[in-house]
């Protein structure tokens, strides 16, 4: 999604409000993947406080991973906020300042939604709170019922000790 800017650049206070849509690709990130089937949409404004352009946009929309217990694919719906300082680029801002470089009067905020989701993404989702995994031994959904196996967790330290007492009975 553009954003022309061209009519709050040089007026302080000035304000565009915003509202359309993102495209997202599917996101790998810290080993969890992404799927967007809509886009994402923004809504929010672009207003010059005489320094910058503050853009502050709410982002809402669904998104397809994996349960982290149990593997089953889920939706989730998303909603996270945007506050960023933009500011052209135009050699006096530096690079180590908070703010976000466009060129010319258009901002792309494509990446600036993208990287916003990242920051806001949570580390793990689940199909519900009870959800009760998967058997580490043979892999079955325990959701779905015991699967039988063993449920002890036997420290390997002590794996050995375990077999002599077993042959001892």
């Amino acid at each position: 999604m553009t954003i022309d800017v061209s009519t709050i650049l040089k007026e302080l206070g000035g304000k565009i409000d915003i509202n359309g849509d993102v495209e997202m690709s599917d996101t790998d990130f810290l080993g969890e993947m992404y799927h967007f089937n809509e886009p994402v949409k923004v809504s929010g404004s672009v207003s010059n406080n005489g320094k910058s352009l503050i853009l502050k946009a709410n982002c809402t929309g669904h998104m397809a991973t994996q349960c982290a217990r149990c593997m089953k694919d889920i939706v989730v719906n998303i909603d996270f906020d945007i506050d960023e300082n933009l500011a052209q680029d135009d050699g006096s801002v530096s690079s180590d300042d908070d703010v976000i470089l466009f060129e010319d009067v258009k901002i792309d905020i494509d990446d600036i939604v993208a990287n916003n989701f990242l920051m806001n993404v949570e580390g793990k989702y689940l199909c519900s709170e009870d959800c009760k995994g998967l058997c580490q031994h043979c892999g079955a959904d325990l959701n779905e019922g015991d699967c039988g196996c063993s449920q002890e967790n036997i420290d390997p330290r002590w794996a050995a000790l375990v077999d002599i007492m077993e042959k001892d009975k």
